[in-house]
C-alpha cells in the first residue's frame, strides 16, 4: 500500500529480515512512523565527509579517509569540528518497491550535532534507494558542542515508504479545511509554510545561541545540564534579531502545528533566496504530533538555525521553512504523545532534553 510505513509494518519488516541488527531491535526504537538507529561499537575519525558513490562501498572509501579508530565501548568523546563515521547496528534488505529516508532525531538537531546516514552505492545523504540491501553508517560532525557517545545511542532515525505519498498543495488545502493543520491562516506553497516567533506572549525571550567554548555533553544524561553553561539567551522587544555568521540558534515557530493520525510530515528548508541562513536538521514529525487525537493542542516547531555568509536580520513572522505532509500507508498503532515517551509533545521554545527546564 502506498504511503509511509507505520509502526506495525516496521515490526513486520524486522520479523521478515528486511530490517536486520547485530543485537535484537528494541521495542522503544520503533516510533509511530520511523525506526531509531543505534550506534555500533567503533567510530572512525575521518579527514572529510564523503559519499560512497555509485558502485562503491563505504568500507572501500573509508580506507581513503580514515585517520584513526575510536573504541566506543566504554564511551568516547566526539570532538567539536571533527568528522566521524560510525557503522550502525541496523542494516537493510528492503523490497524493490520500498525506499527510505533518514534524519537526525530532534534532540540530536537541537545540539547542532550534524548526523547523516550514508549507504553503499549512495549518491545522496539520508536517501536510501529502493530495494537497498546492505549496511548503514552515520556520519557525525559535532558543530557546537563536543559529545560523549556510547554504543546503542540513537542519534538518527529512518522512515520507510512505498510509492509517492506527498500531498500536493491542493490536497494540503483540502486537508487543512477538514482538520486545521495550524491555528489561523495556512500558508501553503510546496508544503505548509511556517514562520518564526520573535514576539512571544508575555516574554522577551525568543531563543538561544550556542556558546563557542563549553564542556562536553554526555548524551545519556537527561535534564542534567544548566542551560547557562552552554547557551546565551536571545531577547528582543522589537520583533527582530540579527543572526551572526557561523552561529547556531534555537528559535521557535509562530504557528502551532497539528499532524493528523493518518499523516506524517517532514521539515524542509525554505527558498534560499529569503536570506543567508538555513533552518536545518529538524526532520520528522510523527502522526499525532500536536494533534488532539493524541492529547495535543498544537505544538510549535523548534527551529535550528545557522546563518551563513553575512549577518542577517530575521523579522517576526518571516517564513523560514515548510512542512511537507505525506499520507501514511496505515494509521500507526501508537500515536506520538499517546502512550509512548514523547519529549516534545505540546512544546514551545525548548532546548534538547539534556538541559534542565528553566
Amino acid at each position: 500500500m502506498t504511503g509511509v510505513c507505520p509502526d506495525h509494518q516496521i515490526r513486520a519488516m524486522i520479523e521478515s529480515g528486511a530490517i536486520r541488527a547485530e543485537t535484537a531491535v528494541l521495542d522503544e526504537q520503533v516510533q509511530p512512523a520511523s525506526l531509531d538507529l543505534r550506534l555500533g561499537r567503533v567510530a572512525y575519525r575521518i579527514r572529510a565527509s564523503f559519499l560512497a558513490g555509485q558502485g562503491r562501498s563505504v568500507a572501500d572509501r573509508l580506507a581513503e579517509f580514515e585517520m584513526h579508530r575510536i573504541d566506543l565501548t566504554e564511551g568516547a568523546v566526539l570532538e567539536k569540528g571533527c568528522v566521524y563515521l560510525v557503522p550502525l547496528e541496523e542494516s537493510l534488505d528492503m523490497p524493490a518497491d520500498m525506499s527510505a529516508v533518514a534524519n537526525a532525531k530532534s534532540s540530536t538537531g537541537r545540539l547542532d550535532l550534524l548526523t547523516r546516514t550514508i549507504t553503499d552505492g549512495g549518491t545522496e545523504f539520508d536517501r536510501i534507494a529502493p530495494g537497498y540491501s546492505g549496511p548503514l553508517y552515520a556520519e557525525i560532525c559535532p558543530r557546537s558542542f563536543s559529545v560523549l557517545v556510547r554504543p546503542g545511542m540513537r542519534l538518527n532515525q529512518i522512515r520507510f515508504r512505498r510509492g509517492q505519498a506527498v500531498l500536493s498543495d491542493a490536497e494540503l488545502r483540502a486537508l487543512h479545511g477538514e482538520t486545521p493543520l495550524v491555528d489561523g491562516e495556512a500558508v501553503i506553497e510546496q508544503g505548509l509554510g511556517f514562520s518564526v516567533d520573535l514576539r512571544p506572549e508575555g516574554s522577551d525571550l525568543v531563543g538561544y545561541r550556542a556558546k563557542p567554548h563549553t564542556g562536553v555533553i554526555d548524551l545519556d544524561r537527561i535534564g542534567a545540564y544548566d542551560p547557562a553553561d552552554f547557551w546565551e539567551e536571545i531577547r528582543t522587544d522589537d520583533g527582530h534579531i540579527i543572526l551572526d555568521p557561523g552561529a547556531f540558534y534555537i528559535l521557535v515557530s509562530r504557528e502551532a502545528v497539528h499532524i493528523p493520525p493518518d499523516y506524517a510530515a517532514e521539515m524542509a528548508p525554505y527558498l534560499a533566496m529569503v536570506g543567508e541562513f538555513r533552518v536545518h536538521y529538524a526532520g520528522f514529525f510523527d502522526p499525532g504530533f500536536g494533534s488532539a487525537a493524541a492529547g495535543g493542542a498544537g505544538a510549535r516547531g523548534v527551529l535550528e538555525v545557522r546563518c551563513h555568509e553575512a549577518p542577517f536580520v530575521l523579522e517576526h513572522g518571516q517564513v523560514v521553512g515548510r512542512l511537507v505532509y505525506e499520507k501514511m500507508a496505515d494509521q500507526p498503532a501508537r500515536l506520538y504523545g499517546a502512550g509512548i515517551a514523547s519529549n516534545y509533545q505540546g512544546q514551545g521554545l525548548k532546548l534538547s532534553k539534556h538541559f534542565r527546564a528553566g
